[in-house]
């Protein structure tokens, strides 16, 4: 037997002593009666500490707009974790993208001051062009429509 793997007890709730002790050396619950590594059992331990503090954890946006988009797209689910886990991906997202737009307005300003077409004004404004080149990096292609007069 590989020295990382252990068997698991009969107790699938309490994590902390879910080695050795199961003759059989099968995790309760699941026929396959296979082996669980402490890599898993640590993994399992840390996914649980995690839902554990997104119950204390209120994301940015708030869980009305989470619940009100989930409902248009279809979702349904009466776990309050599962949906902060939700908005706490599309928050990162969104982080993500604004950031990745300031970046790309910084070099915007850099070129231009090269060439000596900079105002004095410092301000940094999100402008469409940084905006659709940072979602192009992420899948998403938003262009001004074509006017047709």
């Amino acid at each position: 037997m590989d020295p990382q793997q252990e068997r698991v007890t009969e107790d699938p709730t309490n994590i902390e002593n879910n080695v050795s002790g199961n003759p059989q050396g099968q995790r309760p619950g699941t026929p396959s009666g296979r082996y669980i590594s402490r890599s898993e059992i640590q993994s399992e331990k840390s996914l649980a500490e995690f839902l554990v503090q997104m119950d204390e954890y209120a994301p940015i946006i708030p869980d009305s707009l989470t619940d009100y988009y989930l409902a248009q797209a279809g979702f349904e689910c009466t776990d309050v974790r599962i949906k902060r886990l939700l908005a706490l991906a599309t928050q990162k997202f969104i982080s993500d993208v604004a950031t990745d737009a300031f970046q790309y307005n910084r070099i915007r300003q850099q070129a231009s001051k090269e060439k000596k077409f900079y105002s004095k004004d410092r301000k940094t404004v999100l402008n469409m062009d940084d905006l659709s080149a940072a979602l192009a990096e992420y899948g998403v292609n938003i262009r001004k429509p074509e006017y047709f007069s």
